[in-house]
C-alpha cells in the first residue's frame, strides 16, 4: 500500500515521459511569450504534439494502461501491459492504431452480451 491507498492513479511510463515532454513544451512556449519570441512558440508547441505522440506510441508499446483499475500487482508503474499487442477495448489510441476493435460485422466479441434477436414485422414483442 502506497502513499494514495490502494487505488490505481494509472502512473505509467507513457504517463510521466508524455507529462514531462508536455511540461517542457508548454515551459518553452511561457518563456516565448514573455519574452515576445514568435518562433519559440511554434517550438514550444510543436514540443507539446511530440509529447501526444510519444505518449501514444509508449502506451502502443505496452508502457501506457488499459481503462479502468489493473490488478494489484500490476500497478506499478514500470510493469508492462502484456494486453497492449491486441488493443484495449474502449481505447481511443488503440482504434486509431487499428488495434483493439477488429471484430467482423455481426461477429460479437468476447465477454459481452449477444445482441438481440429483431421481432419479425407484425409479430409482439
Amino acid at each position: 500500500m502506497g502513499v494514495h491507498g490502494d487505488h490505481d492513479l494509472g502512473h505509467t511510463v507513457a504517463g510521466w515521459a508524455g507529462t514531462t515532454i508536455a511540461v517542457t513544451g508548454c515551459t518553452v512556449m511561457a518563456v516565448a511569450l514573455a519574452a515576445g519570441w514568435a518562433t519559440g512558440l511554434w517550438l514550444g508547441g510543436a514540443v507539446v504534439v511530440l509529447a501526444a505522440l510519444a505518449t501514444w506510441l509508449l502506451h502502443l508499446a505496452g508502457w501506457g494502461k488499459a481503462t479502468g483499475p489493473r490488478p494489484v500487482a500490476r500497478q506499478h508503474w514500470r510493469v508492462r501491459d502484456p494486453s497492449a499487442r491486441r488493443g484495449h477495448p474502449d481505447c481511443l489510441g488503440c482504434r486509431l492504431a487499428g488495434r483493439g476493435a477488429a471484430t467482423a460485422p455481426g461477429v460479437t466479441p468476447a465477454g459481452s452480451p449477444a445482441p438481440a434477436e429483431p421481432t419479425p414485422v407484425g409479430q409482439p414483442s
